[in-house]
């Protein structure tokens, strides 16, 4: 993902071709910024993987101390090396897309080694971040092939949608995956697909394609506090 281009890559971070998660991640530039200065303090020590790790839990302490609110900690072993080559198909391939069946984001988690609670626990990611309106168009306009809405998107969360997310034009046009706390990493992912108010297809088949993804999605906002 951090790899650049080169004659013998294509990566997910410099290709220009249409893919699910174009533009989807930001922030390069820091990651940079972070290796060169370890790179002149201890060089060929410290991965980009494990800076993406800690800077993860940085940024989340950090908006807990400055917002004064809870929130998760982890302990994060080191040692991660960084890949050699990149794959802009696999990326594709291998991350679930935003409308994948429920039972297809299932299988490309298990061909990694994880599970339902892992499928469910690791969706909660999208209590941060944006998406692109061709992400979530069909939901909006034609999501079964019939010219409506899905009935399960909330009708005044659908509309507000709309304004930004017209049927043709505004692909990248972006809205945030949380409607509630978008820069926060917290429980609200969860209530809002309770509320009928989660963004992407992805995100309303764990409620409504199986009991046992539903029983974990309405059982974390009271186990995430």
């Amino acid at each position: 993902m951090l790899l650049d281009n080169s004659t013998n890559i294509v990566s997910e971070k410099g290709s220009k071709r249409p893919n699910p998660n174009k533009n989807s991640i930001r922030g390069f530039e820091v990651v940079d910024q972070i290796k060169a200065a370890l790179e002149a303090a201890c060089p060929g020590t410290v991965s980009c993987a494990d800076i993406l790790a800690l800077a993860a839990l940085c940024v989340t302490l950090w908006t807990q101390i400055n917002l004064q609110v809870g929130g998760p900690y982890w302990d994060i072993p080191l040692g991660r090396r960084d890949s050699l080559g990149a794959s802009i198909q696999g990326s594709n391939n291998n991350i679930p897309a935003p409308n994948n069946t429920l039972p297809t984001i299932i299988t490309k988690f298990k061909r990694l080694g994880l599970n339902l609670v892992d499928v469910v626990a690791l969706s909660g990611g999208h209590t941060i971040g944006l998406s692109r309106c061709t992400s979530f168009r069909q939901r909006l306009y034609n999501q079964s092939g019939n010219g409506l809405a899905d009935c399960t998107l909330d009708v005044s969360y659908a509309a507000q949608l709309r304004q930004g997310c017209p049927r043709s034009g505004g692909d990248n046009n972006l809205f945030p995956l949380d409607v509630v706390t978008s820069t926060k990493l917290d429980n609200f992912y969860f209530k809002n697909i309770l509320a009928g108010r989660g963004l992407l297809s992805s995100d309303e088949v764990l409620l409504t394609k199986s009991a046992e993804t539903a029983a974990l999605v309405k059982a974390a906002p009271s186990a995430l506090k």
